[in-house]
């Protein structure tokens, strides 16, 4: 198994993990859970996206961008680079 196969089975492991959490929050709103458990719960949610997010990019980087880079096509590489920055400028 290639390292980016690896990552990406870790990252769809992870997105599993928080679909669970997700669902969870759910129940809990149903069960009219105190308010500041449920806030816990949406920030751990949020810093689990955080890390799939880190490791998304990490994977552009280390694969998208790279070919771009070592290719040949300066059209290739400054769309990539450019699409990079127009996200990474994106406000949440």
């Amino acid at each position: 198994m290639t390292d980016r196969t690896s990552r990406r089975a870790g990252i769809s492991q992870r997105l599993a993990r928080i679909e669970g959490q997700v669902r969870g929050l759910s129940r809990m709103i149903e069960e009219d859970r105190y308010c500041i458990d449920v806030l816990t719960q949406v920030k751990a949610v949020q810093a689990a996206l955080k890390k799939v997010e880190g490791e998304l990019l990490s994977d552009h980087a280390d694969h998208c961008l790279a070919v771009a880079i070592a290719s040949d096509n300066q059209d290739d590489r400054e769309r990539k680079v450019a699409e990079l920055v127009s996200l990474l400028l994106k406000k949440s």
